[in-house]
């Protein structure tokens, strides 16, 4: 099978999960915390997770799918809880879940999908102590997603963030839960401790070239396309791989936080091109992926093991 075949098969899998557990809300609440998830999506977690749980254990996809659930449940409430933080006013091509209810109401709508993410976590058919693992990595990666978003929020205030600080963050905010997707699939399958080891890493690795790669994508991106607010992180001065490449190179973005339009960020784009700015992040996102790929030759060769390969390539190709 072809890789987008397949992630077209996971997220129609996913979907059907989320009609039938979230596509009949009642009150209120429930409808804000279906919102944002009923919006679409390319269940790239889920994926991951259902790619590793096959290749420790070819089959084992089909019980390991209220574990995949769980894991885009925990990035849906990441999201609302985002926006929230970002002031971001459309996600996925709908407006944001605080925009049409209210602050208070997004904040527990993501709450109740955290909540439950660990209900389908626990209802996953597996020995109680591989659910017992997977629970414990879940919440420790819920921590380090807040510990990552609230030094994220704090380097705001500051104009010298280095390369080092954006990667721990990133490693925080991004890299750990598709760490913990591969390492949840392979341990909800049974893995060997050295698979389901080699496995987070190439999650944690290929999350980092991930963010990486959206922080390209929300400055070179239309909104149409992306379904975000165009160039936000350039004009809310967050400190990304590029505003940090921009700075060692020479090009203030300070004029650039304001309201901008498509002309003004074409022609930032021009500029940092002709600075070299965007080839060394594409690089530095591509040693970084490179580096977790190689795990990859723990896992016995299977079509599960080329497609978690083929999917890291997507990762830092793709354009939304």
């Amino acid at each position: 099978m072809e890789l987008q075949e397949y992630l077209k098969n996971v997220a129609q899998e996913i979907d059907l999960m989320i009609i039938r557990y979230f596509g009949h809300p009642y009150g209120p609440l429930q409808e804000a915390s279906a919102h944002l998830l009923s919006a679409g999506g390319k269940r790239l977690r889920p994926a991951v997770c259902l790619l590793a749980a096959d290749a420790v254990k070819k089959g084992s996809s089909f019980d390991v799918a209220p574990a995949a659930l769980a894991l885009e449940l925990i990035h849906t409430f990441t999201l609302i809880h985002d926006d929230i933080m970002d002031r971001d006013a459309e996600r996925r091509g709908v407006p944001t879940v605080h925009t049409l209810w209210d602050e208070p109401t997004a904040i527990l709508a993501g709450d109740v999908l955290y909540a439950r993410a660990f209900e389908f976590l626990c209802r996953t058919p597996a020995p109680d102590s591989a659910r017992v693992r997977a629970v414990s990595l879940l919440a420790d990666t819920c921590n380090d997603i807040c510990e990552g978003q609230h030094l994220d929020m704090s380097f705001e205030l500051r104009d010298d963030v280095t390369e080092v600080e954006y990667l721990d963050v990133v490693r925080m905010k991004t890299g750990a839960l598709y760490a913990a997707s591969a390492a949840i699939g392979a341990i909800m399958a049974g893995a060997k401790p050295m698979h389901a080891d080699a496995l987070f890493q190439f999650g944690m690795s290929a999350g980092i070239a991930f963010q990486i790669q959206d922080d390209l994508i929300d400055l070179m991106v239309p909104s149409s396309v992306s379904g975000k607010d165009r160039a936000s992180d350039i004009r809310q001065g967050k400190q990304t791989l590029v505003s940090i490449k921009a700075r060692e190179a020479g090009v203030d973005l300070a004029p650039y936080r304001k309201a901008l339009t498509d002309a003004e960020v074409d022609a930032l784009i021009a500029r940092l091109e002709a600075a070299g700015v965007l080839a060394e992040v594409r690089e530095i996102a591509g040693n970084i992926l490179d580096h977790g790929r190689s795990t990859l030759a723990l896992l016995p060769g299977s079509d599960e093991r080329r497609l978690l390969f083929e999917l890291g390539e997507f990762f830092v190709t793709r354009g939304s």
